[in-house]
């Protein structure tokens, strides 16, 4: 058959008179076929008869869609006209609302079409008496119905997906102000916000911020691992623009994010990739508390362009809470380490191991193995580090190890340039 139902060329009179007359027949009979082909798509796909909204909204689309294609076919109308009816857009918007995939939606059409193609081979020849011509009939009813089909499962195909884009579009928009309220300190609502989110807001609550600068990286697909590693399957996730992801887990006990323990996490973050982990902090405020630690993490780490995949705040949080003032704290330093406030290999080392043997709490041993060198070294470098100081490490302890953490993290940002810098 044509681009017509009737009136074609090449299609003698006789079957397009009978055509026409099949498809008047067929008419007479709608509200009970599309009863039947209600029945036939439920037995098929369940999904179907979810709800009596949605098994309305099935029936109704199955009335006019045999309707609007039998309509068309009696008047002999091009069937590049057929548009889909509202019945079976709305249908197409209540799919998508409730979740289910356009596949299970396309179904629908592919299923129905069935239907029909089984009822006129059924029922044609006692449609039309003639053998020949009724065999014409089915097979121009046959082409008819699958543009028919092809045609109109598009438009609602298109119509499932802009439905879904909306409110996947609200969705989003509501979880980002909800996300937006619980960190500014806002009172809210605690269960609608649970709803909103599908995240628990009591027990222990833990935040991360991943980022990059590439466009190549599924951020998701990483933040899905940092939470399964963090002990939640199902972590919050909300896009911070392109390039950036906030997240949360909330678990029944605070997982660590002690450094040692970080290590299995960051082999599979990718180079590209940076994660801050705020610590653990419960209910609410913790969701706030945790977040705002995670994004001073990335201040630091963005200061300092720190290497290490995975940095969690409680291992910079002296650093952080030190170089909210840059000045002072170059300033700090620089009166604290004297001779040692320097860029440079060797103040390097000596800053290290002295750093080592403090927080071994004076244990060579201990600052020898962490730096995995001799302990004569560590004694030798420990001296040197005093005579650059001009001051012995047992003078303003406290004040030394604060110096020694911040030109740790923050190295030149907050060391002078020494005398072989470029």
């Amino acid at each position: 058959m044509g681009a017509r139902a009737g009136e074609q060329a090449g299609i003698p009179d006789a079957v397009v008179v009978e055509l026409h007359r099949t498809a008047a027949e067929l008419l007479r009979h709608v509200s009970s076929y599309a009863d039947d082909m209600l029945d036939y798509i439920v037995e098929r796909i369940p999904e179907a008869s979810a709800d009596d909204e949605l098994r309305g909204l099935t029936l109704g689309s199955c009335s006019s869609n045999l309707e609007a294609a039998l309509s068309m076919v009696r008047a002999g109308i091009d069937v590049g006209a057929a548009t889909a009816p509202v019945t079976a857009l709305e249908h197409a918007r209540a799919m998508a609302a409730r979740g289910y995939s356009v596949d299970v939606m396309l179904r629908f059409y592919r299923v129905g079409h069935a239907y029909f193609s089984e009822l006129v081979l059924a029922g044609i020849t006692d449609l039309v008496s003639d053998p020949a011509v009724a065999l014409d009939v089915m097979a121009n009813l046959q082409r008819y119905a699958f543009a028919y089909t092809d045609r109109v499962s598009s438009e609602v195909a298109a119509e499932y997906v802009a439905e879904l884009d909306r409110i996947q579009t609200l969705a989003r928009a509501a979880r980002t102000d909800a996300v937006r309220a619980l960190i500014s300190g806002e009172r809210v609502d605690l269960r609608h916000a649970e709803r909103t989110l599908s995240h628990r807001l009591t027990g222990w609550q833990t935040a991360f911020v991943c980022w990059t600068d590439r466009d190549d990286v599924d951020l998701g697909r990483l933040g899905e691992a940092v939470g399964a590693w963090l002990g939640s399957s199902h972590p919050l996730l909300v896009p911070d623009g392109a390039h950036a992801l906030w997240g949360w887990v909330s678990t029944a006990a605070a997982p660590s994010v002690a450094p040692t323990d970080t290590r299995p996490l960051a082999a599979h973050v990718p180079e590209t990739v940076r994660v801050t982990l705020g610590a653990p902090a419960q209910d609410a405020a913790g969701f706030r508390d945790s977040h705002v630690q995670a994004q001073r993490g990335r201040r630091i780490v963005e200061l300092t362009g720190r290497a290490a995949p995975v940095t969690a705040y409680p291992e910079i949080a002296l650093v952080d809470t030190m170089s909210g003032d840059l000045d002072l704290a170059r300033a700090f330093v620089a009166s604290e380490l004297g001779g040692l406030a320097i860029t440079g290999r060797r103040e390097e080392e000596e800053r290290r191991a002295l750093l080592a043997v403090l927080d071994a709490q004076g244990g060579l041993a201990a600052a020898a193995e962490e730096l995995g060198v001799h302990r004569n070294t560590v004694l030798q470098r420990l001296r040197r580090a005093e005579e650059r100081r001009g001051r012995p490490a047992t003078d303003r302890v406290a004040e030394l190890h604060a110096a020694l953490r911040l030109a740790h993290v923050l190295g030149p940002v907050v060391l002078a340039p020494g005398p072989d810098a470029a």
